[in-house]
């Protein structure tokens, strides 16, 4: 589940990271009495207005600006809030923009602009261990820096048994060539930082930019989180923070039907039984010529309320040229999900406007080819793999 910057910063507040201080608002007015509520604690009379869209990109897409007066917070919350923001993470269609965080300027007025860093924390599914990859080139342009300057980025990997270690730390602070107090605050920062990933049961964590002030403090001025969602029963408060504004709708909807659905870029709907059965679809799909168009796995239960669902939803893509149902009938008869196909087509007469390609194999396959030949109704049935990649090659091309 991904986070808005604001709430990712109240998790890493939690743990003990220092963080650009906020208040997130959803009206100019609001907007107006954070940016008070903020001068008074902080005594600033600068402020940066942040688009909260789960994207990054936001400032190059004009998504942050920065206000200098009261008056400068109103307009520049005016026009952010109900904007579509494009960035390279949101797609051509971009996100709207319902709430806005006021934060305080960091960068302090009349000094010259202060060192930033790049941070993130995950997991190495190759190694089977956590990583800290880092950077003394943060900012706007880390994937420039990456991609021209490959040795400006450093990783650690961390023993999930052991977990940080205290040399460890030491080591980011020194290749990000720190000294001082500020080597002792960033070592600081990295321990929390970690704590904030394991303890929250994480997938990523990334700050960037990881800002040290001219007097030597290492905070947190942005945050990008994104929380395991098999872990969020351990975490009610975070499962509470969901915002489905920022979610695709219709894998939203998938599931609240009880569906595994991840909407993709293609033109081949699947509707499959497992995710192992899933991937080999896909590269079935992509192997014949097409491009899957989802992953849908409709479970052990593939009946006819199931395989509607899973039919209209896969529907409401309107890049949707066939469908190739591959189902393997193990816990659920095939001859069942023949059934369920049946019925689901007959409900949805008239709605269907795509071709649709079927493989049934497993427990009563035969029984279930019976089935769907007698029906009369206008699917492609096919046994084997290739015949299937082979049907869907010709629909796709026609």
């Amino acid at each position: 589940m991904n986070l808005h910057e604001y709430q990712g910063k109240e998790i890493l507040s939690r743990s003990g990271v220092r963080v650009q201080r906020g208040y997130v608002a959803t009206t100019p007015e609001e907007a107006v009495e954070a940016a008070k509520k903020l001068a008074d604690e902080t005594g600033t009379g600068f402020w940066v207005v942040k688009a909260q869209v789960h994207a990054g990109g936001r400032g190059k897409a004009g998504g942050v600006k920065l206000a200098k007066n009261l008056d400068e917070v109103y307009e520049k919350a005016k026009q952010i809030l109900g904007m579509t923001l494009v960035t390279p993470q949101t797609g051509k269609k971009g996100k709207k923009v319902h709430q806005v965080l006021i934060a305080e300027d960091v960068y302090y007025p009349g000094e010259s602009k202060p060192e930033e860093y790049y941070m993130s924390v995950m997991l190495n599914r190759e190694k089977g261990q956590n990583m800290i990859m880092y950077s003394p080139e943060g900012g706007m342009n880390i994937e420039e820096v990456a991609e021209k300057k490959p040795e400006k980025i450093f990783l650690e990997y961390i023993d999930p048994a052991h977990g940080l270690q205290d040399f460890q730390a030491r080591r980011i602070a020194f290749n990000l060539g720190l000294s001082g107090q500020a080597f002792k605050e960033m070592v600081k920062f990295v321990k929390a930082l970690y704590k904030a990933y394991t303890q929250n049961d994480a997938s990523l964590f990334e700050i960037n930019p990881v800002l040290k002030t001219s007097d030597n403090k290492i905070l947190a001025v942005d945050s990008k989180v994104v929380i395991d969602n098999n872990a969020l029963f351990r975490h009610p408060d975070i499962a509470a923070m969901r915002d489905i504004r920022e979610e695709n709708p219709i894998e939203v909807e998938a599931k609240e039907a009880g569906l595994n659905y991840v909407a993709l870029d293609g033109n081949v709907g699947c509707m499959v039984n497992g995710a192992g059965l899933a991937m080999a679809t896909m590269d079935l799909i992509k192997q014949s010529g097409g491009e899957p168009a989802n992953f849908l796995d409709v479970g052990g239960t593939a009946d006819a309320e199931r395989v509607e669902k899973g039919f209209r939803i896969i529907l409401k893509d309107p890049k949707v040229k066939a469908i190739l149902v591959n189902i393997f009938g193990g816990i659920v008869r095939a001859d069942r999900v023949a059934q369920g196909i049946v019925d689901a087509y007959n409900n949805m007469k008239g709605e269907i406007h795509v071709p649709i390609i079927v493989r049934l194999q497993g427990t009563n396959a035969d029984k279930a080819k019976e089935l769907i030949e007698k029906s009369g109704i206008p699917v492609h049935f096919v046994t084997e793999f290739k015949e299937a990649a082979d049907k869907v090659k010709a629909l796709v091309s026609a």
